[in-house]
């Protein structure tokens, strides 16, 4: 154990629901100090950075009850068995989920087909210049955390 760990003394399911669970523990801190954390457990995500044919980024717009409004995004599922990120993996938010995103980049992609929505979905799919989308990144206008990030590293890194 390092001087920062915490002991995990005991771990139960608080609440599950159909894409997480919240899960409570009983944690000893460094300090000697016993409490209870809690935090949100997911399946690992996929987000996908998908160029078309012409160039175009395909985009999605999508009602986000938590916010209240429609989001524009980038499409995103989860993780399925063989699959292996092409340009990074991350932990979006490791204060509080145990969440982990792997981002992949595709090229020439096509409609292939009608959507096949979950009962809770309301998803409509576009296109967007690349540009664009990084000067809405630039200007504040593009707030979906997990697509910017996957423009931006894209931009910085991808070769």
């Amino acid at each position: 154990m390092t001087d920062l760990e915490w002991d995990t003394l005991a771990e139960q399911v608080a609440y599950s629901c159909e894409g997480f669970d919240i899960v409570n523990q009983q944690v000893r801190l460094p300090n000697g100090t016993e409490t209870e954390f809690d935090y949100l457990s997911e399946t690992e995500s996929v987000v996908i950075l998908p160029f078309d044919t012409d160039g175009n980024v395909v985009v999605i717009e999508e009602w986000r009850q938590a916010v209240r409004r429609v989001n524009r995004g980038l499409p995103a599922g989860n993780l399925e068995s063989g699959e292996d990120p092409d340009l990074t993996t991350v932990e979006p938010a490791n204060g509080y989920a145990d969440s982990l995103f792997h981002y992949f980049v595709a090229e020439g992609c096509e409609p292939a087909g009608d959507q096949s929505l979950d009962v809770d979905e309301s998803i409509e799919v576009g296109t967007a210049d690349y540009e664009d989308l990084l000067a809405a990144i630039r200007d504040g206008e593009f707030p979906d955390g997990r697509s910017a990030l996957a423009i931006c590293y894209f931009e910085l890194f991808a070769e």
